[in-house]
């Protein structure tokens, strides 16, 4: 594929002397965003460079009804000269929007006010005194509000009404309270991004219909595949609908390679194959395994230390036995940043037995891949440059919006070759352009999503230096944590020694299990506290953090930040909570 090339695409340099910092510039994507969203662009400009108002609260538990407006207009006069009729949504529909005729002015009014309802969201979901969640259990839900789905349209009004309600029992992901997944927060440019992209509303399979986001997508990845550590960027990859996803292609690739095949025969064709993982790895290794039909028989787990990282002995007797049996061995898969406990796999040994045995190497490293932003960090993933494939999230550590997943392959066409089928009507041989940028057909999907935009207009606006101190910041508050509780009374460690990753892993014992023996009454209460404590928090909605059971160990709470927003007092907010919550316990 030729290079689009430096400039314009490309990112800012590692020391941030990108143009993303010149307000001109920022000014200027405004100007691109309004081309694409009309008024909505002027709203959040307005928003981003201090010209509107802070959007106001709305109280009580029902939704405000959307009272009558002035349509907007969109011409050039200022100031505007044009008639404005009352815009009153209890009499418009959905056809009464563009495309109808005369459909400008109330799309525009509609559009806006839908525009103040998520800015309104957005400004809430970063106030501390706000809720994380207004939960409400499903059958409450469910009778609370008429859900179902009619033969008749409803009006406008009422369309914008269910917009409110809905954001009302969403969660918060972006409040910085909120510590219950891997991927939370909420950045301003992703979210304008995103939006953007859904107004574009094209595919990623051709340049022809989506040709800035195709040349996007190439620069990217090859952006992320140079910080893998390939030379020269070289390679190939694809964004994909998250890190299962990721993975599975990974296993795809590693069983063509070996056996090309498979692709037209099945798996009649070949022989039994044996994949290995970490016992701590993701269950998507499994779920991939049986959609493509190799078995979760077939997925050998590898016993992992005491701090969750595979051990590269056991993973070498498992590959002999597999060989001994006559199975073929065709995929190793590693884990940067594990689920649960953020472990790191010894990359270098796992590489090191990989070669030995001519077998395909791939790093999961779907959480912990954001750390490779970071030169304090990126240590924690040396060999990761020695792997065939990887897998590398975004919209985990990186914060980038929901959703974003690369799979990077080390050996270009290798994909293509894999998955392409050659549709004519789609991959004509004989177009007027480069063919090697319509992309589509070394995807599994026909139709896919651009997710690439949000991840490259933060990029630019953050710099690799933003995303650093990014990481940074969050692995830092991880070991505030930690040294908080490691010897606090009422806490007790999963397993010992500083965090790699932001998972700090511990149980909160309540006063009364204090001077119990450590036996398995002890066990059986403790593993119903954590619980226990998120049922409250949830109830209260004052944050949110998981928990849960692995291998012989009780629930405990598994505490992850990813939210540059986080502070040390949000970190203080939650000890003291999870004590208020628990104390009775």
């Amino acid at each position: 594929m030729a290079s689009p090339g430096s400039g314009f695409w490309s990112f800012g340099s590692e020391n941030g002397s990108g143009d993303s910092d010149n307000p001109g510039t920022a000014r200027a994507w405004c100007q691109v965003a309004q081309k694409f969203t009309g008024g909505i662009g002027n709203k959040l400009c307005a928003l981003l460079y201090g010209d509107a108002e802070k959007p106001a609260e709305s109280g009580g538990s029902q939704p405000p009804r959307v009272a009558a407006r002035k349509a907007a207009c969109a011409c050039d006069q200022k100031p505007c000269s044009c008639p404005k009729a009352d815009v009153n949504y209890g009499f418009l529909h959905a056809t009464d929007l563009l495309p109808a005729c005369d459909g400008e002015r109330p799309t525009l009014a509609f559009l806006q006010d839908v525009m103040n309802i998520l800015l309104q969201y957005v400004v809430k979901s970063f106030d501390r005194s706000t809720k994380v969640i207004d939960f409400h259990y499903p059958n409450e839900l469910l009778q609370e509000y008429n859900w179902e789905l009619a033969d008749q349209p409803q009006n406008l009004e009422d369309i914008l009404m269910h917009c409110q309600t809905t954001l009302k029992y969403a969660i918060k992901t972006g409040h910085p309270r909120y510590f219950n997944q891997l991927s939370t927060g909420l950045d301003m440019v992703g979210l304008a991004a995103d939006w953007l992209t859904s107004t574009a509303n094209t595919n990623m399979f051709t340049y022809e219909i989506a040709p800035v986001f195709v040349l996007l997508e190439y620069v990217t990845l090859k952006k992320m595949r140079e910080i893998i550590g390939w030379p020269g960027g070289s390679g190939d990859g694809i964004f994909s609908p998250g890190g299962a996803i990721s993975n599975m292609y990974a296993m795809m690739i590693a069983r063509f390679k070996m056996f090309p095949e498979v692709k037209e025969k099945g798996m009649a064709a070949v022989p039994r194959l044996i994949a290995f993982t970490s016992e701590h790895s993701h269950f998507s290794l499994k779920k991939g395994a049986a959609a493509l039909g190799i078995g979760t028989d077939s997925v050998i787990l590898i016993k992992c230390d005491e701090r969750g990282k595979m051990i590269p002995s056991d993973l070498e007797r498992r590959i002999l036995e597999a060989k001994q049996k006559g199975f073929v061995p065709f995929l190793v898969s590693a884990t940067a940043g594990t689920t649960v406990y953020g472990a790191f796999d010894p990359l270098l040994a796992v590489a090191d037995i990989c070669k030995k045995y001519k077998i395909w190497m791939h790093v999961d490293a779907a959480w912990g891949g954001g750390l490779l932003m970071s030169r304090k960090h990126k240590w924690k993933l040396s060999g990761v440059e020695r792997a065939n494939s990887v897998t590398w999230n975004p919209h985990k550590m990186m914060g980038v919006p929901l959703q974003c997943s690369a799979l990077l392959v080390r050996e270009e066409g290798l994909m293509q070759n894999c998955n392409q089928m050659h549709a004519s009507y789609l991959f004509q041989q004989d177009k007027h352009y480069d063919l090697s940028y319509d992309t589509g057909d070394k995807a599994l999907q026909c139709g896919r999503h651009v997710d690439v935009f949000k991840l490259w207009l933060m990029w630019r606006a953050k710099g690799t230096t933003g995303f650093e101190a990014h990481v940074d910041k969050c692995l830092e508050l991880a070991e505030y944590l930690y040294n908080i509780i490691k010897n606090r009374e009422g806490y007790e460690m999963v397993f010992d020694g500083k965090p790699q990753h932001t998972n700090v892993c511990f149980w909160y014992i309540p006063p009364s299990l204090r001077t119990l023996e450590d036996n398995e009454e002890r066990m059986s209460r403790l593993s119903k506290v954590a619980p226990v404590i998120k049922a409250r928090m949830m109830e209260y909605g004052t944050t949110m953090v998981s928990y849960q059971p692995l291998g012989d160990k009780v629930n405990f709470f598994r505490m992850v930040i990813s939210n540059p927003a986080a502070t040390h007092q949000d970190i203080d907010f939650l000890i003291e909570e999870i004590e208020r919550l628990g104390q009775d316990l």
